[in-house]
């Protein structure tokens, strides 16, 4: 079968996690990471997230991921994007273990460059609980979602948490300065605005791609985006007009977000309500079965949705088909491999791939090691 169009070719740890050091070749197949638990196949997994913008796949703090006693650590691969190969290098120096660096063909990049060179989604156990988990969660996988096709989607974020911060900090302190709070609340209206903008046409292509999807091991999900900013922009709402509207509704709200010690609309506190379509069912309400099949079903879903706009993403799938029924197994590596995208997984046995017969490259992973197969 043909190379996607974006791949990892290349992947090189130093000091990271359990791996001292590891030079890993791919030829563009899928590929499998099977071994025991502990092992460090999540490690692998983490280490490719990390050549996107963020914090990688556990959100976990810089100075964790060193090797234990290490005083840095570094991650550098090389992608093959349509036949053109791209280094990127990423990690922490001795000096700085809280600053991340990053470096495409050895420049010095910001992180937001990372987002439309390697797109990608991913799924990890910890999400098992989206559905009836706090509503954060559920923020946080859909700008991932987000970010995989708006790469200044994670910038904007930024620049809100800080004036959202800022104007609590000063509400707080009883110094509102009605010029200082205009000027917070400005900047908390334009990028809240980009950020419920993002968030909208994400869950529009979402959709459409959920609907070309045939309904199969993985049941449609029908979603919804509950927040003020971005129900207006899936009601049609221009970008400007949602803007001068929440930068109003920030004003009159001064005297009850000074008592309530925090803002009490805006896109930090929006939801995404998802059901299983098929039985007009809320997720949270669905089996713990059916969850993990609604939220596999989603993560393909993007896998397509990015893939219709450009280059396609590299998904990450952490031990996602040990729990699937050999039937789903065989269909998510149909769904994979239909979508042309290089995936990663894993798993504790070989035999979980089976599916994907000659079309993964195995490696078996030990502790500190892995070796393909």
């Amino acid at each position: 079968m043909p190379a996607p169009a974006l791949s990892l070719r290349r992947l090189r740890l130093s000091d990271f996690r359990n791996y001292a050091a590891l030079d890993l070749d791919f030829d563009g197949r899928c590929v499998a990471f099977a071994g025991a638990n502990g092992a460090g196949k999540t490690n692998l997994l983490e280490a490719v997230s990390l050549l996107a913008p963020g914090r990688g796949l556990r959100r976990a703090p810089l100075a964790d991921l060193a090797r234990t006693g290490a005083p840095a650590w570094g991650v550098r691969a090389v992608l093959d994007r349509a036949g053109e190969g791209v280094e990127v290098a990423t990690g922490v120096a001795p000096e700085s273990p809280n600053s991340r660096i990053v470096r495409i063909d050895d420049a010095p990049a910001p992180q937001t460059a990372l987002g439309p060179l390697a797109p990608m989604v991913w799924l990890t156990p910890a999400q098992d609980r989206l559905f009836t988990g706090p509503p954060g969660d559920r923020r946080r996988f859909i700008d991932r979602f987000a970010l995989a096709a708006f790469p200044d989607h994670a910038t904007a974020s930024n620049r809100y948490e800080r004036a959202l911060r800022e104007r609590t900090r000063v509400l707080e302190e009883g110094r509102a300065d009605p010029a200082w709070l205009d000027g917070l609340e400005a900047e908390m209206a334009a990028r809240g605005a980009e950020i419920a903008q993002a968030r909208a046409e994400t869950v529009r292509r979402l959709e459409a791609a959920i609907a070309a999807r045939p309904e199969g091991a993985f049941p449609r999900a029908r979603l919804t985006l509950a927040g003020a900013l971005e129900q207006r922009l899936m009601e049609g709402a221009s970008l400007e007009d949602t803007e001068a509207e929440f930068r109003a509704a920030l004003a009159r709200a001064r005297p009850r977000d000074a008592a309530a010690g925090r803002a009490l609309e805006g896109p930090h506190r929006s939801d995404l309500d998802v059901v299983y379509a098929a039985k007009d069912q809320p997720a949270a309400l669905c089996s713990t079965g059916e969850q993990k099949a609604l939220l596999t079903g989603l993560v393909l879903a993007q896998a397509a949705a990015i893939s219709d706009a450009g280059p396609p993403p590299l998904v990450l799938l952490d031990e996602a088909a040990a729990h699937l029924d050999p039937d789903r197994r065989a269909a998510l590596a149909g769904e994979l491999l239909a979508l042309g995208v290089q995936a990663f997984l894993t798993g504790v046995e070989p035999r979980l791939f089976d599916g994907f017969a000659d079309a993964v490259q195995s490696f078996a992973v030990e502790a500190g090691t892995a070796t393909e197969i």
